[in-house]
C-alpha cells in the first residue's frame, strides 16, 4: 500500500481537503485505474476548473472515466471523488455553462454532471452492492477489497459538499445533489440526514418528470419506510409494473436455464 493510499484511508472521515491539497498531495501514478495508473488524471482534474466550459465538458471523460470503468471502485478513484467534492463550490463550477445547448444531455452544466457521477459512483459502492458482492465473494469481501471499503469510508466528506447544493436555485443541480446523497447516507455517520432527505426526496417528485430521478426518489422513501403510493404518478405506476414483469421474466429464464432447458424455444 502506497503512503498516500494510507492518507487517504486515515483521514478524518467528515475532512474534506482542499482541492488543490488533493490535486498536489496525492502520488497520482502510484494508483491504478482501470487503464494502467493514475498519472495523466492530475491535468484532467485541473482543466475541471477551467474558466471555458468547453474546455471543462471536454476534460470530464479524461478525469473520470478511467476510475469508474464497468461500475468498479479503483486505486484512484477516492482522492478523485473527494477532488471532485472539493471543486462543487469553485467559481468557475458555480458560475453555470452559458453554452445555448447546455440543457442536451452532453452538455449538461458541469456542476451537474459532477454530482451525477459522484451519485453513480456511491451507488457502486452502496449496501445493496457490498451485500451482492458478499454474496458472490463471500463476507470478507469488503476486508479484500480494500478501494471499496476506502470510498465509503469517505462519504461523510463527499456529503459534507453535495448538501450544500441541495437548495441551490436550479431544479437540476438540487435533484442531482439529492440522488448523490441517497447512498452517501448510509454511512452510520450520516443515518440522521434521512428525514431531510425524505422532504427533498418528495419536492423532487412533485416536479421532476426525470424517470431516474424518480425512481431512485421513490425506491429512498420505501427504503426508509415512507408510504409512496400518494407520490406516484401514472408514468411510476407504468414502469414499476414494467421492471416487474421484467423481474419475473429473468427470474423464469434464470430458474429454466438451471434446469437445463426452457419453458419456450429460445427467438434464435
Amino acid at each position: 500500500m502506497t503512503r498516500s493510499r494510507r492518507q487517504t484511508e486515515q483521514r478524518r472521515p467528515a475532512e474534506l481537503p482542499s482541492f488543490q491539497t488533493l490535486l498536489d498531495g496525492t502520488d497520482w501514478a502510484s494508483l491504478a485505474t482501470a487503464c494502467g495508473t493514475g498519472e495523466s488524471l492530475p491535468a484532467a482534474l485541473a482543466l475541471l476548473t477551467s474558466s471555458d466550459p468547453v474546455i471543462r465538458r471536454s476534460a470530464l471523460q479524461d478525469a473520470l472515466g478511467p476510475v469508474t470503468h464497468q461500475n468498479s471502485i479503483y486505486e484512484a478513484t477516492v482522492p478523485v471523488a473527494l477532488y471532485v467534492a472539493a471543486i462543487l463550490n469553485h467559481p468557475a463550477i458555480t458560475a453555470g455553462d452559458d453554452s445555448q445547448d447546455a440543457k442536451t444531455f452532453s452538455n449538461r452544466p458541469t456542476l451537474v454532471r459532477l454530482l451525477e457521477w459522484l451519485g453513480d459512483t456511491a451507488y457502486d459502492a452502496d449496501d445493496e452492492c457490498v451485500a451482492i458482492d458478499e454474496c458472490l465473494y463471500g463476507e470478507g469481501y469488503l476486508d479484500e477489497y480494500a478501494e471499496t471499503r476506502a470510498f465509503r469510508q469517505a462519504r461523510p466528506a463527499i456529503f459534507s459538499a453535495v448538501e450544500a447544493l441541495l437548495c441551490h436555485d436550479s431544479a437540476d443541480v438540487r435533484h442531482a445533489a439529492l440522488i448523490a446523497a441517497v447512498p452517501l447516507i448510509e454511512h452510520p455517520l450520516l443515518t440522521q440526514h434521512q428525514a431531510d432527505l425524505a422532504g427533498h426526496a418528495r419536492r423532487l417528485l412533485a416536479t421532476s418528470t426525470d424517470r431516474r430521478h424518480r425512481d431512485r426518489a421513490l425506491d429512498a422513501l420505501k427504503a426508509w419506510g415512507h408510504h409512496t403510493s400518494g407520490l406516484e404518478n401514472a408514468s411510476d405506476i407504468a414502469a414499476r409494473e414494467h421492471y416487474a414483469r421484467l423481474k419475473a421474466a429473468r427470474a423464469s429464464w434464470d430458474g429454466n436455464r438451471i434446469g437445463g432447458g426452457y419453458s419456450e424455444d429460445p427467438p434464435f
